[in-house]
């Protein structure tokens, strides 16, 4: 039971990681379009692209590792 817990622990820690990073990556976005981090004035186009792919990360990219996990569950193998 203990290899179990470590593998979920592992999984979750993996999915709150991949989550941080889109929020961090969304937050950049709205930086780079409101701020004078990469150019005077702000660049608002650049930061909403930037805005949406993080927003995007922070939204499907777990779903997807999670449907992943669970296909591997299924087969019977633990990672």
């Amino acid at each position: 039971m203990d290899d179990r817990d470590s593998v979920y622990r592992q999984r979750f820690l993996m999915y709150s990681a991949i989550r941080l990073g889109g929020v961090i990556i969304f937050f950049l976005g709205i930086a780079i379009a409101y701020s004078s981090l990469v150019r005077p004035g702000g660049w608002p186009q650049v930061g909403a692209i930037i805005a949406i792919v993080g927003a995007l990360d922070a939204l499907l990219m777990p779903r997807l590792f999670k449907k992943s996990w669970d296909r591997k569950d299924q087969d019977g193998s633990a990672q």
